[in-house]
């Protein structure tokens, strides 16, 4: 039963460790929205408040749809399919 028990507080123990993990990294980025409010000279808050809605909008920003590398895979995969559609359309049925 001893052992039980170290087992039970080591797994516990390891849970509290990831929560508290988890709660620094998502407070991460609260932390620095909050340090722009504490600039007591006017444009240099003002400059802070808007690199944080620069990097802001670059985060929002879609990923491009036209992704060159993303198209030659897809051709690459269109002729693969291809080439097999006709193999298998070419064996004998039969015969």
């Amino acid at each position: 039963m001893h052992v039980e028990n170290k087992a039970f507080v080591g797994a516990t123990s390891g849970r509290l460790a990831c929560t508290m993990l988890a709660l620094l990294v998502g407070a991460a980025p609260a932390l620095a929205i909050e340090q722009c409010r504490f600039i007591q000279a006017k444009t240099e808050r003002e400059a802070c408040y808007q690199r944080q809605e620069a990097a802001l909008a670059a985060k929002r920003k879609p990923a491009p749809i036209g992704d060159s590398k993303t198209m030659e895979s897809l051709e690459q995969m269109k002729h693969e399919d291809e080439a097999l559609n006709r193999q298998l359309h070419s064996i004998c049925r039969g015969c």
